[in-house]
């Protein structure tokens, strides 16, 4: 995501290095490299124009501090310039309403089913009831695609099998809420290949019929310059509340995602990556600062952390954590560790935002079925192997692994290896960032015993 915009950016950004001070001069070399970065990424020629003159006018007119250097100073204009121009401030929802109905509208293959399913899951996990309604009556499977997913993340679908009106569906799908008390309805509407008249007034149709507090225009980031243009169309006739980006981890350019904001002058309210299953949780919050960060190769390492806590599992996470204190962290444990890793998302998108590394890595290719060898490996042990990895130093052992998982026997031998690296690791840990429950206990009797001897004292 956004590696090409990046990179020139980057190199945009040299051209101030090593400078003393900022100048007409630099800056204007300086801003006419980032303006063709911008346009080459897909951004709207007039935004990146008014853009690159509001970072030109700031450079020029802010003063440097002796501690700043000219380079870093114009970096800060770049970030601030880039926040405002995707919306500043990040923005949710709007859960009103007994119950809340969201509206998902966008193009046929857009990722509004899909979308759909990951914000139940989202809205689920904040602790409310979520009813998924499938009022795509036209494409083949589309009812059966989100009850499907809807299972997948436990959350109910309504849908009438043989009810081909979708404005009905939509208003027998509230009245069921309400019966059944569900807090939010998020009803997945049918898209088309392009845009027409007969789409346009089947959603208006729906939007009036059902009132949502929530109006959200779904459209594929990949689509570049073209989600822009469509997400004008759509606004002009359904005044949407928000924007969600989808297929976002496939866009190295970005353009959509810088532009869409200013012309819709509505927020991007949500990301979203990977169509696969197992990316159902990879539905985030918007962030404009954050996503300002990544555009310049700072990171994003707030953002990975949320990403983990919310991929993590509470009761999973405390038994591996004691695991690990017991010095018993075996692999069950640490598959159990790389389906959570694997959850998250793309891998090289998810290790470029920690600070410093996306430059580092921006060529070379990480590929996402990088553990499957791991895990045939771990697949084809016994449970009591994998609980008991010291079992795996015999022979006929091992040989049954690498025969079971079709891997070699250099590659179980390099697992073991690096697991038993990963185990003194956390030993080590252990004994010096943690005393033990017998230690901890010793320390607190002598404590106790200090305290008794001090009031005996004192009588």
């Amino acid at each position: 995501m956004f590696e090409s915009l990046t990179a020139r950016l980057d190199e945009a950004l040299k051209t101030l290095k090593g400078t003393g001070r900022i100048t007409d001069v630099n800056v204007a070399s300086t801003v006419k490299e980032i303006r063709k970065a911008l346009v080459d990424a897909d951004v709207n020629y007039k935004i990146a124009k008014t853009i690159t003159d509001n970072i030109k006018e700031k450079a020029i007119g802010r003063k440097i501090t002796i501690a700043v250097k000219p380079s870093e100073m114009l970096v800060k204009i770049v970030h601030e310039e880039l926040t405002e121009l995707m919306g500043g401030q990040a923005q949710d929802i709007n859960l009103k309403g007994e119950p809340a109905v969201i509206l998902i509208a966008g193009l046929q293959g857009s990722g509004k089913t899909t979308f759909s399913a990951k914000l139940a899951n989202y809205i689920k996990r904040q602790g409310r009831s979520v009813l998924l309604v499938a009022c795509d009556v036209y494409r083949p499977a589309a009812i059966q695609q989100l009850q499907s997913i809807g299972e997948k993340v436990g959350v109910e679908v309504y849908a009438e099998l043989d009810n081909k009106n979708p404005v009905q569906i939509a208003q027998n799908s509230i009245e069921y809420a309400k019966k059944h008390h569900y807090r939010v309805v998020i009803v997945d509407t049918a898209g088309r290949l392009a845009i027409d008249e007969e789409m346009m007034q089947e959603i208006e149709n729906i939007k009036k019929a059902i009132n949502p507090s929530e109006t959200l225009f779904v459209v594929d980031a990949m689509t570049g310059q073209d989600a822009v243009n469509t997400a004008k169309t759509f606004h002009d006739r359904l005044n949407f509340d928000g924007v969600v980006l989808t297929k976002l981890d496939g866009d190295t350019r970005g353009g959509a995602a810088l532009s869409i904001r200013t012309v819709v002058n509505k927020p991007i309210k949500f990301v979203g990556m990977g169509e696969k299953v197992d990316a159902l949780n990879s539905i985030d919050r918007f962030y404009p600062d954050r996503m300002a960060n990544r555009i310049l190769g700072m990171g994003d390492i707030v953002s990975l952390v949320e990403k983990a806590q919310k991929i993590a599992e509470e009761e999973e996470s405390k038994r591996i954590a004691a695991q690990i204190r017991k010095n018993q962290f075996n692999l069950e444990d640490f598959y159990s560790q790389i389906q959570q890793i694997k959850r998250m998302g793309n891998l090289k998108d998810m290790i470029s935002m920690i600070p410093g590394i996306g430059k580092m890595i921006k060529d070379i290719e990480i590929d996402d079925n990088a553990f499957v060898p791991i895990e045939a490996l771990i697949q084809s042990m016994t449970p009591k192997e994998r609980q008991n990895p010291e079992l795996l130093a015999n022979p006929s052992r091992k040989k049954r692994i690498v025969q079971g998982s079709g891997r070699s026997m250099a590659e179980l031998n390099s697992l073991i290896s690096q697991f038993s690296e990963i185990r003194k690791i956390m030993k080590k840990m252990n004994a010096t960032q943690m005393p033990s429950i017998s230690k901890a206990s010793h320390i607190k009797n002598n404590k106790s015993n200090k305290n008794k001897n001090k009031k005996g004292k004192k009588r």
